[in-house]
């Protein structure tokens, strides 16, 4: 019994194949990618706020020393 396909036509598939798994991988490498963007993006801001915060009210400064 041979193979279910020639291997001409497997080799196509194949290629297929890895081609969507790739295309799987970049898409997810992206969206993280963004979304460490974005968090970043918010964690500077809430340093900035938390700065400011502390800057406006010295004795909350105390506090956290």
């Amino acid at each position: 019994m041979g193979p279910a396909l020639p291997l001409d036509e497997a080799g196509a598939y194949v290629a297929a194949a890895y081609l969507v798994f790739l295309a799987l991988i970049l898409a997810y490498v992206g969206i993280m990618a963004s979304k460490l963007g974005r968090i970043e993006k918010e964690l500077t801001e809430l340093t900035e706020l938390a700065a400011r915060r502390d800057a406006d009210d010295p004795a909350r400064e105390k506090e956290h020393a």
